[in-house]
């Protein structure tokens, strides 16, 4: 090989900028320098040779591309900043593949004895070779995180500094209301087994409320079970619990044993205000047109959470039960101007919000099934399907572009099972990418179960035929890699929905779906796959990693977009990304596609993916 003269940059500016470079403390970098070595491998030149003499260098791409190959069919395209060459070393070991250079390319050689020092003075620079995808993304997290700080990390049990505080089931509510004011608490546990609880809530609405007096026993107006929380539950988990069950108080077990109780009051010391007081004011609506700030509160709420250490994960699910809230809210308004309904029914949610993974207000998905198959039915959820709708467009839910509302989807329960079945007998591609949000779908209000639905669902992951359409559905998701498995921006930018979190979602959907499990949350779905074996466990865990990540950028990306006074999109600007998340994007996407490879085998997709 020849050794031409390196570019402009100097080799000390080009490796701080690549991982695992950036890494390196300055004199470790200079370190580097030093021992560089430059050479220049032309258009279809073997740079290192599948089970030839083990490598004594690792290769960094100056300039140009290498293309990682076994038996003549590509296994990786690598570009400039990329490194190739550690496994040989690591392993002392014949290379694993065929390196070849792709067009004229320009290498730095650090040398093996330079490398494998680096190796042990630094783990930030060991463990990007040392730890496969998921585990590095899961780093990440902890080495780069959203927010500043971590108060939602924090164990319930550091803040339940006092004992809890029992009364006797046949005391009376006199002497229960004392016993709350002496110890200064707005809650009580019951003493019994099973424990109960009584709350100053209770004495309004059970006691107070309904006329009774200080004489009434405490049994008559506590609940019992009270649901409880593991004392080493973080606050994320207690602050869940209270917006999921419409609680002011979570008791913490341990042991078999209630030796805690939190109430929202001690979260507000935390300044964790904004979703517990949200919640207690769309519980309170009297009036759609209240809601008509609601976007701009979520929006300052998902903030606090992202710079209180919450993930993309954990803001979609608290987001989710706020989103439920408001309309069962809107949807209880409008009972009250309607009438009652004539017949059960259940107000569903689908696509990111009913999977629960809806950060920021999007386009409205939802749809409307009721019991009876009967006119006088049919017209009045047509009413409340509107009335819905409209509350929620006035909240600044938009329309669904795609239609996907209940003011067009509605029908009663044994249509809803005709056009399922529909679905699966019937599985035309068209109809299941229309159909696919459907598989999402979950009830947040009224009391009709939608398992008959669930089940319909459950038997089509058992027919081959629907299973290959939906497969090749999940598949029309591509992430954006190109012809050499390179990073493909457009207009500086990558759809990050469209690109990553749509095939993951299509991805575990169909998993899941195989693995006969009826969870909604991505996931939970990758759980279920992996448990079931549908879904190998590394296959699994690097698709969850890979979620979390994705989620994580777009979120930022969001928030950053409200910041300048920008609407929020699915694209990340590829120019606010560091070079380990650029590298992190890019095998994220080659992971997408290798799994959408493997899936199209398995369930006999007919489309090359």
């Amino acid at each position: 090989m020849s050794e031409p003269q390196p570019g402009a940059m100097e080799p000390f500016e080009f490796l701080r900028r690549h991982p695992p470079f950036d890494r390196l403390g300055e004199r470790e970098l200079r370190r580097v320098e030093d021992a560089l070595e430059i050479s220049f491998a032309p258009r279809g030149e073997l740079v290192l040779r599948r089970g030839g003499a083990p490598g004594e260098h690792l290769f960094v791409i100056r300039k140009g591309a290498v293309r990682l190959e076994r038996d003549g069919q590509l296994v990786r395209a690598l570009e400039e900043g990329d490194c190739f060459g550690h496994p040989s070393l690591i392993g002392r070991a014949s290379p694993v593949a065929d390196a070849v250079a792709a067009e004229d390319t320009l290498l730095y050689r650090l040398p093996a004895a330079v490398f494998n020092a680096l190796m042990e003075a630094s783990p930030a620079f060991a463990e990007f070779f040392l730890l496969d995808l998921a585990a590095r993304l899961r780093r990440s997290v902890e080495i780069e995180p959203l927010g500043l700080g971590s108060d939602l990390a924090i164990p319930a049990r550091q803040l339940a500094a006092r004992p809890p505080v029992f009364v006797d089931a046949t005391a009376t509510i006199g002497d229960a209301a004392r016993l709350m004011r002496s110890a200064g608490t707005g809650a009580l546990l019951v003493a019994g087994s099973p424990p109960g609880i009584l709350t100053d809530r209770d004495l309004r609405t059970r006691v107070l409320a309904e006329g009774h007096g200080p004489d009434l026993p405490v049994e008559r107006a506590m609940t019992r079970p009270v649901l409880t929380l593991p004392a080493g539950a973080s606050l994320f988990e207690v602050l869940l619990f209270m917006l999921e069950h419409h609680v002011h108080h979570a008791p913490l077990e341990e042991d078999g044993k209630i030796v805690g109780l939190l109430g929202d009051t001690d979260l507000l010391r935390l300044h964790l205000r904004s979703p517990l007081h949200l919640m207690h004011a769309l519980e309170r609506l009297g009036d759609p047109r209240a809601a008509a700030g609601y976007a701009r509160e979520l929006a300052a709420m998902v903030e606090v959470l992202a710079w209180s250490g919450a993930d993309a994960g954990q803001i979609g699910r608290i987001v989710a039960r706020l989103n439920d809230a408001l309309t069962a809210s809107l949807l209880r308004l409008a009972e009250q101007d309607l009438g009652p309904p004539p017949c059960a029914y259940a107000w569903m949610v689908l696509g990111s919000e009913g999977r629960m993974e809806q950060t920021l207000i999007t386009d409205q998905d939802n749809a409307l099934v009721w019991e009876d198959d009967t006119p006088a039915a049919a017209a009045y959820f047509e009413r409340l399907a509107q009335r819905g709708v409209d509350g929620l467009l006035a909240a600044a839910f938009p329309p669904c572009p795609g239609g996907f509302m209940a003011t067009r989807w509605r029908h009663p329960l044994a249509a809803w099972r005709r056009l399922f079945q529909e679905w699966v007998e019937d599985p035309r591609p068209q109809a299941l990418v229309e159909a696919s949000s459907f598989f999402d779908c979950r009830r947040v209000h009224g009391a009709l179960g939608i398992e008959p639905l669930d089940e319909v669902l459950l038997r089509a992951g058992r027919e081959g035929i629907f299973m290959a359409q939906l497969a090749q559905t999940a598949l029309g998701f591509r992430p954006p890699i190109g012809m050499f498995r390179q990073l493909r921006a457009d207009h500086g930018g990558v759809d990050l929905k469209a690109a990553g979190i749509m095939p993951m979602v299509g991805l575990a959907r169909l998993h899941a779906l195989a693995a006969g499990s009826r969870a909604r949350p991505t996931l939970e779905r990758l759980q279920a796959a992996a448990a079931a074996g549908t879904l190998s466990a590394a296959g699994a865990a690097t698709l969850a990693e890979s979620f979390r990540f994705v989620l994580r950028l777009r979120l930022r990306s969001q928030l950053a977009a409200l910041g300048r006074g920008e609407a929020p999109a699915q694209s990340a600007r590829l120019q606010d990304l560091s070079a380990l998340e650029r590298q992190y994007l890019k095998e994220t996407f080659l992971a997408i596609r290798e799994i959408q490879e493997a899936t199209a085998l398995r369930y006999g997709a007919d489309r090359v993916v």
